[in-house]
């Protein structure tokens, strides 16, 4: 009860201190605006741009891992660059004897892909993305259908001639029409289009994208394109345990796996790299933390600033109610009481500058840059407040100390 009865007695004297000099309180807390709004913009900024290319790398999936010639990362300074191209490709033999064997693994599939055009009538789509997939391409990588199903085991087994399209493309070849049912070709070849992916819009970089992207059952991709060495080599992918941090059982199984199905002796080194989808997903996050720490420097100085304007206008504050401390310390105001008082209003002053930045964030949030969607998070706002509440606690802690601590017969003394 007595907390409430302090803080409300503490926001009126804030208040009264508020509007007593309007415009110098409204200098005092520019700085704090200003430094709160290049912080929370910057952060808002780095977030929405990161999350836009996070989505945009969602084709290389989640928790996966890739059986690949080359590794994401650089290897070994001294490993010749020519023995990545003697490396064999994955093969189908490779992928059932993991998919036989893996026991860490929440699926195994295989892809191929090529960039081709895409027919119907006489309407035509360049530059397709087609993928040739296992059954189990659903389980490791997202397809999300707006329309129509996915592939049956039978129809993959049988290499039937079915496709799913992305949206974009299906605008394209049968123009305000439904599509599913309906007859594309690739490459001379006919198929029957059984769904279409949820559409996924512009995005900020040209990166594979579902709306311009075709799967077929593999057998179907084999039939129209070699796969191999010399040829369009297939990718095997293994989904991990999310109980598997890291991927670290899923590595030492896939690795024990392939040097045997490949007759490996234990002297000789891999021919294979594992690579793990969220090693970009991590370059990517890493990218950003130089930012994030950037807009920390430039708002920081801009908050320092506002930190010194809030605790002048304290001293001044302290300074010109000198007199109503002496009177409410003769009437028995303690001093924990006269210390809340100025740390509140500091405080209370630091927040409404805070406030007003985050406010114009908001505002900042809602002009169209191209196709990045720009949002304010509810964490954001909360770190703009919390660096608002410090700022006015540290700039407010030595005028409100100095004013707990006055004697009461100096104070009243004092015109």
């Amino acid at each position: 009860m007595l907390f409430f009865q302090l803080t409300w007695e503490s926001f009126r004297f804030a208040l009264s201190a508020l509007k007593s000099n309007l415009t110098r309180t409204i200098l005092s807390l520019l700085g704090v605006t200003v430094g709160i709004f290049a912080i929370i913009a910057v952060f808002t900024l780095v977030d929405s741009l990161e999350n836009n290319i996070r989505s945009s790398f969602s084709f290389l999936g989640t928790n996966v891992m890739r059986v690949d010639r080359f590794p994401f990362a650089s290897g070994p300074q001294d490993y010749p660059w020519w023995k990545y191209f003697r490396r064999p490709p994955g093969t189908v033999a490779e992928y059932k004897f993991l998919q036989e064997r893996m026991t860490t693994a929440e699926a195994v599939t295989i892809s191929a892909s090529a960039g081709t055009i895409i027919k119907a009538g006489s309407n035509a789509y360049e530059g397709m993305q087609l993928t040739g997939v296992a059954y189990t391409y659903q389980d490791v990588f997202d397809v999300t259908l707006e329309e129509g199903r996915y592939f049956s085991q039978s129809e993959i087994d049988a290499a039937r001639n079915f496709a799913i399209i992305g949206r974009k493309i299906a605008n394209t070849l049968y123009p305000n029409q439904a599509v599913l049912g309906k007859e594309v070709k690739i490459k001379g070849m006919k198929f029957i289009v059984i769904g279409v992916f949820e559409e996924e819009g512009e995005g900020l970089f040209d990166l594979p994208s579902k709306d311009e992207a075709c799967l077929i059952p593999y057998g179907s991709f084999t039939k129209m394109f070699y796969t191999g060495r010399n040829g369009i080599e297939p990718t095997i992918s293994v989904k991990g345990q999310i109980e598997d941090v890291g991927l670290v059982a899923l590595e030492n199984e896939m690795t024990g796996l392939l040097r045997a199905k490949r007759g490996l002796r234990p002297t000789e080194e891999d021919n294979f790299a594992l690579n793990k989808t969220e090693f970009i997903q991590n370059a990517i996050g890493s990218i950003f933390d130089v930012i994030s720490i950037a807009g920390w420097v430039i708002g920081g100085f801009s908050i320092l600033v506002g930190g010194f304007g809030i605790a002048n206008i304290m001293f001044v504050s302290v300074r010109e109610r000198t007199n109503i401390i002496g009177i409410q310390k003769s009437l028995g105001a303690k001093n924990y009481f006269i210390l809340f008082q100025f740390l509140f209003e500091a405080v209370f002053l630091s927040l409404i500058g805070g406030s007003t930045g985050i406010i114009l964030v908001f505002f900042l949030s809602f002009i169209p840059v191209g196709s990045l969607d720009i949002v304010l998070s509810f964490k954001n706002i909360l770190l703009g407040l919390g660096v608002s509440s410090i700022i006015g606690v540290v700039s407010g802690i030595v005028p409100a100390t100095l004013a707990a601590r006055m004697d009461p017969v100096e104070a009243i003394r004092t015109t």
